[in-house]
């Protein structure tokens, strides 16, 4: 086995429960399925990267195992799960690099389960920076971030407020403070809001290779919404147009 834990943070895609803020204009249940889009992509991709894939998942009490395998059946040997601990994001961060480092792993990367087009290149670049640098980011477009590596379970997580745009600055801020050095990825974007969303179909329009299963989702939804009657859905006509309209400009 690798000496390279690769971790994805993920929850179990539940209507209701998942990508909330994205539910509120393309409803619920698409919700939850495409972030389970997200997931397929994301295991498939990195299951066969130098690294053990595991899935630090929420919540605790669902058997994310069998729900992975489900995911990616050829690849179940080759991916492990542990539920998150902590009372907030920042302490699930942290947790799950505790727990690698428990498990003997010399070097930990951790990662979204927001940004299905994250590239294997990534994680190459992530584990060679880890070569000279205490901690590697990926910052995210919202002042985030999609990445996060170090060698040991460094504390960069605590006082940081989660879920604002000033997560990655103060990361890198709290590690120079302890005399670690940083080393940053490429930017890239989350799926968090419509507009994120839109920006994710045009890219996969160009290149669906970069996230198949998600494309294939994005193109049932259209399909799904081109031929349902107006009244069938929870939200108004306009809400509807620009739900769906997944290749408008921003």
């Amino acid at each position: 086995m690798s000496d390279t834990a690769l971790v994805v943070m993920a929850r179990y895609p539940e209507a209701g429960k998942t990508k909330t803020r994205l539910a509120r204009t393309i409803g619920q249940s698409n919700a939850a399925h495409l972030y389970q889009a997200f997931l397929t992509d994301l295991a498939s991709r990195f299951v066969d990267v130098d690294c053990a894939l595991h899935w630090a998942y929420t919540p605790a009490d669902v058997d994310y195992q069998s729900f992975i395998t489900a995911l990616a059946p050829a690849h179940a040997q080759q991916m492990w799960s542990f539920p998150q601990q902590g009372e907030d994001f920042a302490a699930r961060l942290h947790y799950a690099f505790q727990w690698t480092e428990r498990h003997g792993f010399q070097r930990t990367i951790v990662i979204s389960s927001d940004s299905p087009h994250i590239r294997a290149e990534m994680i190459t670049q992530a584990t060679e920076a880890l070569d000279h640098a205490d901690v590697v980011l990926g910052p995210a477009d919202d002042g985030g971030y999609y990445l996060i590596a170090m060698r040991k379970a460094y504390d960069v997580f605590s006082g940081i407020p989660m879920s604002t745009s000033v997560v990655a600055q103060m990361t890198i801020e709290t590690a120079q403070n302890q005399g670690l050095k940083v080393h940053l990825l490429d930017s890239l974007f989350d799926i968090d809001e419509l507009p994120d969303l839109q920006r994710l179909a045009q890219l996969l329009a160009v290149d669906s290779t970069l996230a198949p299963t998600t494309a294939t989702y994005l193109t049932t939804m259209r399909s799904s919404h081109d031929h349902n009657a107006p009244d069938t859905h929870n939200y108004d006509t306009e809400t509807r147009a620009t739900t769906f309209d997944l290749h408008r400009a921003n």
